[in-house]
């Protein structure tokens, strides 16, 4: 009886509720009127939820990779997007509070020696020479080219130049390839040199143009600010991620929920359709895999072996890896003392094209050995990004500490400078300074007037240099190992002695781990050098966007699925960990060389002043009351920050 009652209770609560429904009551018009609304709105947010999706950026690409190669692949191009939101923030903050404001409010080009080409240069500083020296082909040298063009607008536009760019761009493509004086942009020397593209061309004045601009306090704070963020960015992100992926996975009932509850019965486009059948498919792939996994029984004793001898074989690649790193930088600074212009192609750019093929070529042969070690895929990926890891970062270490050598030796050139520069303003007046203390100031031609190497220029270039020849060798890789392996596997498979396609060459596999790698090791490079080159977060956006399409069409096109398909979860994480891990590594020598090493004495913005962080010092004294500095004093104390950063933790 109580049953009885109970259902008769929820009888006339379901007739109460949708007595408009059943025809009985008053209310069967508002009733019908209120279920038209919910249907419309409920049409409404589904329409809005795809409006939102198709506005992500590059969503139904990788939407479509997922379905065919998985989530793992899928997971490489979702880091890869979201870097690229990253890099247009700090491309922001470089361009909107440094660049722009010394290029429309600071001194013009050629009113000071900082701003203008020595004359030694002028003859070719606008030629293309070292891009054919580079040794490229013309098909190739159309990127270096799409660089140098931005570079070039950049300077015309923002310097006034227009006048004469017609000029320069004919004598770019009518010069002789053999003459040794073209292209010196794809060092970003020349004219670009003396831009807002590197450091030595901003000036030391507190405020310039009429708003009274901080250009030193803003180069700085910008600087600080862009770490300050990306730290903030990635923690936060890891930590979504974390939070997101608490809960774990459901492994009950598996397969029958991915059998009866997968398909979407509201596709109405074939090629949705298609996509959505190839997505049914790798997850099943997926799960039998790991399912695979779970049952397998292996011979511990010999597993160990393998492991061991693995790993050993990775150390010997690594310390051979640090060990020729370590020595054509010795060489390279040989070549330096000694002049470059006695030495070829090869000699000037030995040290930048020995990391890149290593970076090539070492994570193939990673590759290889970890074949011993008979992991699951998605841990034999995590390892396989840790011995790249550790291979990158020692080769970067290494270049970081040759670097720093040279700094020491631009030190040492910019005294004898300064000694040489005394001995030249006092022949200016034909005697000495003393005597002529009181006597009025000469003109002088900007350009014949001697300076410093300025060091921080140097590191910027560096920094370019290396992110322009990774790029350049990435997408060499890209071309040869990808495509012209697919066209040749594709073409020549009916005619050859065995099958192509299943067999030695076969089609390429997406290389997860090195482009992976590749990504967050290019945005150390970013964090690292641009504080002395505000163009950097610009290349690595350029860069990035272009990598985005080319390698979409290279993995649809090119490439297969993995024999062994396995599920990304984690993978996100573990990608971004490694990114922090590189952005606390790579702000290491930045931070060293702002506090340890004094600044150029007559280029940058912290010209003459004993540290570059002097300007928050200077900045307090004349733009603060006293009682501010000496808070801001006591809440810099060295103690009081690691007490709050151990409370943090």
């Amino acid at each position: 009886m109580k049953r009885k009652l109970t259902t008769l209770k929820e009888a006339h609560e379901f007739v109460d509720k949708f007595e408009g429904s059943l025809g009985k009551g008053k209310g069967k018009k508002f009733y019908a009127y209120k279920v038209m609304m919910q249907k419309k709105w409920m049409k409404f947010q589904r329409d809005f939820e795809n409006f939102r999706t198709a506005c992500i950026p590059w969503e139904m690409k990788i939407k479509e990779i997922e379905s065919h190669f998985g989530s793992s692949v899928a997971s490489y191009f979702i880091f890869l997007r979201w870097m690229y939101g990253i890099n247009m923030v700090l491309f922001g903050l470089t361009f909107g509070l440094v660049m722009v404001p010394e290029a429309l409010m600071g001194k013009p080009y050629g009113s000071m020696p900082r701003k203008t080409v020595p004359k030694s240069e002028e003859a070719t500083a606008m030629d293309f020479s070292i891009l054919w020296d580079f040794g490229v082909s013309n098909c190739l040298s159309l990127y270096v080219v799409a660089i140098c063009y931005f570079v070039h607008f950049m300077h015309f536009v923002l310097l006034d130049h227009c006048e004469s760019m017609s000029t320069h761009i004919l004598s770019w493509v009518t010069a002789d390839p053999g003459q040794p004086g073209m292209c010196i942009f794809f060092v970003f020397k020349g004219f670009s040199q003396y831009s807002v593209l590197f450091y030595g061309y901003y000036n030391n004045q507190r405020a310039i143009g009429w708003l009274k601009f901080r250009m030193p306090l803003s180069y700085f704070m910008t600087g600080v600010g862009t770490i300050a963020y990306s730290f903030m960015v990635v923690i936060r992100t890891m930590a979504n991620n974390a939070n997101e992926e608490g809960g774990g996975d459901d492994t009950s009932f598996t397969f029958s929920w991915k059998m009866f509850t997968s398909w979407d019965y509201l596709i109405g486009n074939p090629e949705t359709a298609d996509n959505k059948f190839a997505s049914i498919t790798t997850s099943f792939k997926e799960s039998i895999v790991e399912e695979q996994e779970n049952r397998k029984e292996e011979n511990i004793h010999l597993t160990r072996f393998l492991r061991v001898l693995a790993n050993f074989l990775v150390l010997c690649c690594l310390g051979g890896s640090g060990y020729l790193i370590y020595f054509v930088v010795r060489r390279s600074q040989k070549f330096a003392q000694e002049g470059l212009d006695d030495y070829g192609w090869w000699e000037r750019n030995e040290v930048n094209m020995v990391m890149s093929l290593l970076g090539m070529f070492c994570p193939m042969l990673f590759d290889v050995i970890s074949a011993l070690e008979n992991y699951h895929p998605r841990i034999a990926l995590q390892w396989q990004l840790g011995r790249i890891f550790a291979l990158f970062l020692g080769n970067l270490y290494t270049f970081i500490i040759a670097l720093l050598d040279e700094i020491n030796l631009k030190l040492e050139e910019e005294a004898i400078v300064r000694i040489n520069m005394t001995i030249w303003e006092a022949s200016l007046y034909n005697g000495t300074v003393a005597e002529n203390a009181t006597a009025p100031p000469l003109e002088v031609d900007p350009a014949v007037v001697p300076r410093g190497p300025c060091w921080e220029t140097m590191v910027g270039q560096e920094f370019v240099r290396l992110t322009v020849s990774d790029t350049v060798t990435t997408y060499i890789t890209l071309l040869v190992g990808d495509f012209l392996r697919a066209v040749f596997v594709r073409f020549l498979n009916y005619c050859w002695c065995w099958d192509l396609e299943y067999g030695f060459p076969s089609y390429a596999e997406f290389d997860i781990s090195g482009n992976v790698l590749g990504l967050i090791f290019n945005q150390g490079m970013i964090w690292m050098g641009a504080f002395y080159a505000p163009c950097l977060p610009a290349i690595n956006v350029i860069r990035l966007h272009v990598s985005m399409y080319l390698q979409c069409w290279a993995v649809m096109c090119c490439n297969v699925p993995h024999a062994r398909v396995f599920k990304a979860s984690g993978s996100n994480n573990f990608y971004i960990a490694m990114l922090l891990v590189i952005l606390f590594l790579s702000t290491l020598p930045a931070v060293y060389t702002i506090v340890s090493i004094p600044p150029s004495f007559d280029c940058g913005p912290f010209s003459g002043k004993h540290r570059m962080f002097d300007v928050i010092q200077e900045t307090l004294d004349n733009d603060f009351p006293a009682w501010f500095g000496k808070v801001f004093g006591y809440a810099s104390n060295p103690g009081l920050i690691l007490s709050f950063i151990l409370l943090m933790v």
